[in-house]
């Protein structure tokens, strides 16, 4: 039996092409509030998210950090709004001020939560989204002011969909499950 998350697991696609269409205020709040909502490392919700709209803020992104290559590179300046998902240092992963897991600052694991959790929402909303991590951080750190102690993970342009893509292939279950041990 298939239930609205799981729908809206399998549904949702990555979006590149969006309407000429501004989205309503209350939509965008809800879309946030699914961020507010997502499981972090003892609740440190170490996530800050600039909500960029400006046209030559977002044009300024595309031109001086988004190169060509990436496919979503149109995106940045198209979309009605792009997300910049940014992380809060030394916080995820730390207890009294000490890092206490193998992979150091457990930041990137929140923000993935953090963005499947917002790209869901988004989907359930009617809008589309591409989280987008190949771009040049550093010069969009520049372009969004991004104070020292903060590292800009992913910049997620979001809209109504103008084309919805079909679903890429799936590895079977079977290629990837394993049972007690690898």
């Amino acid at each position: 039996m298939e239930n609205d998350v799981i729908k809206a697991i399998m549904e949702r696609r990555t979006v590149r092409n969006f309407e000429d269409k501004t989205i309503p205020e209350d939509v965008l709040q809800s879309v946030l509030e699914a961020i507010q909502w997502a499981p972090s490392w003892a609740n440190t919700q170490c996530w800050e998210v600039v909500v960029i709209k400006d046209p030559a803020t977002k044009s300024r992104l595309q031109e001086e950090a988004v190169p060509k290559s990436n496919p979503a590179h149109k995106s940045v300046g198209n979309a009605p709004v792009v997300l910049a998902l940014c992380a809060r240092l030394k916080e995820s992963g730390y207890y009294k001020d000490k890092v206490t897991t193998k992979f150091g600052d457990w930041f990137m694991f929140d923000l993935g939560l953090a963005a499947q959790n917002l790209s869901l929402a988004a989907h359930a909303m009617g809008l589309g989204s591409v989280i987008m991590g190949l771009f040049d951080q550093k010069k969009a750190a520049a372009v969004i002011n991004l104070p020292e102690n903060y590292e800009l993970v992913s910049l997620i342009p979001m809209g109504y969909p103008s084309k919805i893509p079909s679903a890429p292939k799936r590895r079977d279950l079977k290629e990837f499950v394993r049972e007690n041990t690898f």
